[in-house]
């Protein structure tokens, strides 16, 4: 099984992208394959229906698609922003969104999706989850009903990104294994 893991921000010192990394390598203790995708090699114009009727979708709006469709599943870090999304996570799903009207079919369908945040707050980011399930689910993913918040993840990693929060890790790692598992019955 190929897992495909991203964070929604390219901030260096993002706490959902240290997320993201400590979920990969729960991927890998679960026996999978992880790639994990940084979404700042990948820039993208804002989607704008000038630029895309002039230009059509953005090369790497292509290669996500590609990416995309070689993975079984997703774990997706996305930061809380207003209660929903960060703008960089929703304009690289709805560029790729628009790729398959140009080249091949939806990467996005059939695909396993966990989504997790991590947040300094009381919350973790749950509450940009829900926008998230719903995008994702409208894409075609299968997205797994347990999503994982991680509060007060300023302190849930050691300075050199381990966990230090056992029970944020312990739901990770659960999250990690359940898309691990449904992908492999799905791709069966």
């Amino acid at each position: 099984m190929k897992i495909l893991v991203f964070a929604g921000s390219t901030r260096r010192e993002s706490l959902n992208r240290r997320l993201a990394r400590a979920a990969a390598e729960a991927v890998h203790a679960a026996g999978a394959e992880a790639t994990l995708l940084e979404l700042a090699d990948y820039p993208m114009p804002l989607l704008c229906g000038e630029y895309e009727a002039e230009n059509g979708p953005p090369e790497n709006a292509f290669a996500l698609q590609a990416l995309i469709a070689d993975h079984t599943g997703l774990l997706i870090a996305s930061p809380e922003h207003n209660h929903s999304i960060s703008a960089l996570l929703k304009n690289t799903l709805d560029w790729v969104s628009r790729t398959p009207r140009v080249r091949g079919a939806n990467p996005f369908a059939g695909k396993v999706a966990g989504l997790m945040a991590a947040s300094p707050g009381g919350l973790g980011g749950l509450q940009g989850l829900d926008p998230l399930e719903r995008v994702m689910s409208t894409l075609g993913c299968l997205v797994l009903p347990q999503k994982v918040a991680v509060p007060h993840a300023d302190k849930a990693f050691t300075p050199t990104g381990e966990w230090a929060d056992f029970a944020s890790e312990k739901r990770v790692a659960e999250l990690v294994a359940a898309v691990v598992r449904v992908s492999a019955k799905l791709a069966a």
